[in-house]
């Protein structure tokens, strides 16, 4: 039997407010609106670098 996954959110977050969420194991992220949604399988590492230079800004 597999454990269970634990999430965590940002402590800076409200608890009313949108956020992302990631697995302690740093290796899945989700919307905090939709906990049941799909997923995302990431290189958390990589996919901060990839936030901190901008690759994400609109």
């Amino acid at each position: 039997m597999t454990d269970p996954k634990v999430w965590i959110k940002s402590s800076r977050s409200q608890s009313t407010a949108t956020c992302v969420e990631l697995t302690t194991s740093l290796d899945e992220i989700r919307d905090s609106k939709d906990p049941h949604g799909p997923t995302l399988r990431v290189d958390v590492a990589t996919f901060v670098q990839a936030v901190k230079r901008g690759r994400f800004d609109r």
